[in-house]
């Protein structure tokens, strides 16, 4: 997570919108002006079968977990891509190895498969649900290179490119 920070200070700098879903969102204030969930898929433990409600975000109960965005956020992610003219998406939502917390993934996977924009997918785990949906073709650039693609994004200089001659 440490290393996607950088990012969200890069990326807020220059981009009209920022939304922060997953593990990523537990570790964002509120008050950092990102859109973040509004709502979770919660559980009682780390487990493809356990308790689980919806909940808002900012109400997990102690000691459950948030494992994927709920269905309020869902939509609000879904507008938000919708609109926008470029999307950069990085990252799953929730657990979506487990289809009880793989909605909110869905939900964005679709939305940017969907999306009357430039669209890049970067990451393994975007990648894979990506292609375990079917939607790899309607995407415009699609890199496993998910951490290359997060320091480029930042402003770092990447040795592969900064090895390229000019001429």
């Amino acid at each position: 997570m440490e290393d996607k920070i950088g990012v969200l200070r890069s990326l807020g700098e220059r981009a009209d919108t920022l939304l922060i879903g997953g593990k990523m969102a537990e570790e964002v204030d509120a008050a950092s002006g990102y859109e973040l969930p509004s709502d979770v898929v919660a559980a009682a433990s780390f487990a493809a079968d356990a308790k689980a409600k919806i909940v808002a975000a900012d109400e997990v109960p102690d000691g459950w977990l948030g494992l994927d965005i709920g269905p309020a956020t869902r939509e609000a992610f879904g507008q938000r891509i919708g609109a926008a003219k470029t999307v950069f998406w990085n990252g799953p939502m929730g657990v979506f190895e487990w289809p009880r917390f793989a909605e909110g993934t869905k939900a964005v996977a679709e939305a940017v498969a969907a999306a009357d924009a430039h669209t890049v997918v970067g990451g393994g785990d975007s990648v894979r649900a990506i292609e375990e949906l079917g939607l790899a073709e309607r995407i415009d650039w699609v890199s496993t290179g998910g951490g290359a693609a997060l320091e480029l994004l930042e402003g770092k200089e990447l040795p592969g490119v900064a090895a390229i001659p000019e001429d």
